[in-house]
């Protein structure tokens, strides 16, 4: 059992950017991995799972990697839905939960969340990468995507924490199993009250997590809030799939389900909407 940890934002921002090599994406800044992976040759990360995905050539060591170092294309399909659908976000609770790089938890405080979580699998996910990417994106001075467009800075150099950090005062940063984290939720003296809105991209690869997915969703949900589910159709080689984890969901008759959205590019993908019943 992987324990739950709160992870610290640093007094000084710049510390988080140091040494980092930024990429952007849709208008979003994100740290380069392959830099990373370069840096964090040998056990530079307190995990070592930088150098153990590299070598062993794998996205997924399950319960060593849960695949938080790469941005997978259910993310994308997410954001694009976000838009389309005109989802807001002003003053919601939302949590990104198996957040990776945390870009759908960054699209909601872009678009005003009052308090934007982010949890992942792996400490080093969120210190070598959320963190950062939250810091580079959302850390300056009232710059939003329409502005970045016209004076984008070089994408190779890191940039540095300007303007004010209050949005950080939105965010928490936790690593950890989803029911240890979730434990850690409700168990801390810190208030804490359940979210409007839960995202979550490719997370249900595995079966074998389908049980403790359900009922952090359960537990974590505000009784009105809605879940956003992004998934392949089929995840070969592990088995899961989205089909496969609505009827575990309807089988446990605590959400109501409905697929929103099928993308038929490439690998079949659907994202998936939860409410309770």
């Amino acid at each position: 059992v992987k324990a739950a940890k709160e992870h610290v934002i640093p007094g000084d921002l710049n510390k988080v950017l140091e040494n980092k090599v930024m990429e952007t994406v849709l208008d979003l800044y994100h740290v380069k991995v392959s830099v990373l992976e370069t840096m964090c040759s040998g056990d530079a990360d307190s995990e070592g799972i930088v150098s153990k995905s590299v070598s062993s050539h794998s996205d997924l060591i399950p319960g060593v990697y849960e695949g938080g170092l790469k941005i997978w294309e259910c993310t994308f399909d997410l954001m694009d839905y976000f838009s389309e659908a005109g989802i807001r976000f002003t003053n919601k609770t939302v949590l990104d939960l198996g957040c990776g790089a945390g870009l759908l938890g960054i699209v909601a405080l872009n678009g005003k969340a009052e308090r934007v979580h982010f949890q992942d699998y792996n400490s080093t996910v969120i210190e070598e990468i959320t963190l950062p990417n939250v810091v580079a994106n959302c850390v300056n001075e009232g710059t939003s995507g329409k502005d970045r467009k016209a004076s984008k800075p070089p994408a190779k150099r890191p940039k540095k924490a300007e303007g004010s950090p209050d949005v950080l005062t939105k965010c928490r940063f936790f690593s950890g199993e989803w029911s240890e984290v979730t434990q850690l939720l409700l168990s801390s003296n810190k208030p804490f009250s359940k979210y409007d809105i839960i995202l979550t991209s490719e997370t249900i690869y595995n079966p074998d997590y389908y049980s403790a997915l359900h009922d952090t969703l359960a537990q974590l949900l505000d009784k009105n809030g809605h879940v956003y589910l992004a998934s392949k159709v089929h995840y070969f080689g592990v088995g899961g799939g989205i089909y496969l984890f609505q009827k575990f969901i309807e089988e446990r008759n605590v959400f109501r389900t409905s697929i929103i959205k099928t993308i038929d590019q490439g690998l079949q993908r659907c994202i998936m909407e939860m409410v309770f019943k």
